[in-house]
């Protein structure tokens, strides 16, 4: 008997480290957050505007003495927008860095490729830089939305266009899960007011050869394009658009990373439309975005943008659900945590999540590029 209760103990004794180990990330004095992004190629000024965004929050936090104790120590690792690299990212920031959670992943081929991982592992993947419906439907208790979807965002574009007359509208598309998400969103929308695209075309993933693309839209003279690429390709598009004469307006889901495609089409980008998931930046009516831009301003800067935005809301909403989940912190307290989050308001931004849903916002506001690379709104 002595024997039987002795290896009860032990195996209880062994359960308990195991369950010990599942929290990784966890320690007396810090979270492992971790993060997979585009930190380097065409699209790095995405990856990069959101870290730098969710960083501005995690080390106020951090300086303030960390959430009940412990410090956010985001580990991001670069995966140049391209799946395999984040699938490969994901291995490692789950098993070598030992996340706790997973946050702010850029792009929907990206965190497609990631959230197999993601539900094998049960970790919290919060603040993914994609409106895709793929994160959404079916829901997945793992996944936490804070943006709105590419649903919501080409409903307002086609409710915009058709509201001012506007029927013949054309789709370029990024030739991957992205891309057909966005054309899909358009489709819909467009098919609820008995419309479908006037035509399609398709560019590859980190590629600006948009020759073929061009060709083809401007002999089919839309009165709008929509393009649901990044802002490489976006520019290369748009200024051969403009060489062919084509007066077609374009407009763009907010993925294209809206100042980095301001700064790379300079005056030809005057008139592009972008659809936004977050309040406009430059503007001081929220006190999300006056609590950004006095972060900005502290960090010795005076450059806004969207992207950076979503990036400090995202990590605000992620450090509300640590608070939440308090001291004695499990992956499976911050998703119950989070989703107590419901009508949170986060500075004038409202998020709301429950047991049922994980998609906390469907805010959608739409700007175009003036003079001088400002942006209207």
């Amino acid at each position: 008997m002595r024997i039987l209760k002795c290896c009860f103990l032990a195996a209880t004794t062994l359960f308990a480290s195991f369950a010990v180990q599942a929290e990784n990330g966890v320690t007396d004095q810090s979270i492992v957050i971790g993060q997979s992004a585009a930190l380097s190629g065409p699209a790095q000024g995405l990856g990069l505007e959101l870290r730098s965004g969710a960083k501005l929050h995690f080390d106020q936090v951090n300086a303030a003495g960390g959430i009940h104790g412990r410090k956010i120590q985001l580990e991001s690792l670069d995966d140049g927008y391209e799946p395999d690299k984040a699938a490969a990212n994901t291995k490692t920031l789950i098993r070598d860095a030992k996340a706790f959670a997973l946050f702010g992943y850029i792009g929907t081929p990206t965190t497609q490729a990631a959230l197999p991982l993601v539900t094998e592992a049960r970790i919290p993947f919060i603040g993914a830089f994609t409106g895709a419906q793929l994160l959404r439907d079916p829901f997945n208790k793992y996944v936490f939305n804070i943006r709105a979807s590419y649903f919501d965002e080409t409903e307002k574009i086609a409710e915009h266009l058709t509201t001012v007359g506007v029927t013949k509208i054309a789709v370029l598309y990024q030739n991957d899960a992205y891309g057909k998400a966005g054309l899909a969103g358009m489709e819909r929308a467009l098919e609820k007011r008995k419309l479908r695209p006037l035509i399609t075309a398709t560019v590859e993933r980190n590629s600006t050869d948009v020759e073929a693309a061009v060709k083809a839209i401007s002999a089919a003279k839309p009165d709008a394009v929509l393009v649901v690429s990044a802002y490489k390709s976006v520019a290369a598009f748009v200024m051969a658009m403009k060489k062919q004469g084509s007066a077609a307006v374009i407009h763009n889901l907010s993925f294209v990373g809206s100042v980095p495609l301001a700064k790379e089409l300079g005056a030809n980008g005057v008139g592009v439309h972008i659809a936004q998931v977050v309040p406009f930046p430059w503007s001081a009516t929220l006190p999300v975005t006056r609590e950004y831009q006095e972060l900005v301003k502290k960090a010795g800067r005076s450059d806004y943008s969207f992207t950076e935005l979503e990036g400090y809301i995202a990590a605000r909403v992620l450090v509300e659900g640590l608070r939440r989940a308090g001291k004695d912190l499990s992956r499976d307290k911050l998703i119950s945590a989070l989703e107590t989050m419901t009508r949170t308001d986060i500075g004038g931004f409202a998020i709301n999540f429950s047991t049922s849903n994980h998609n906390g916002s469907n805010f959608v506001d739409l700007s175009i590029i003036g003079n001088g690379g400002k942006f209207l709104h």
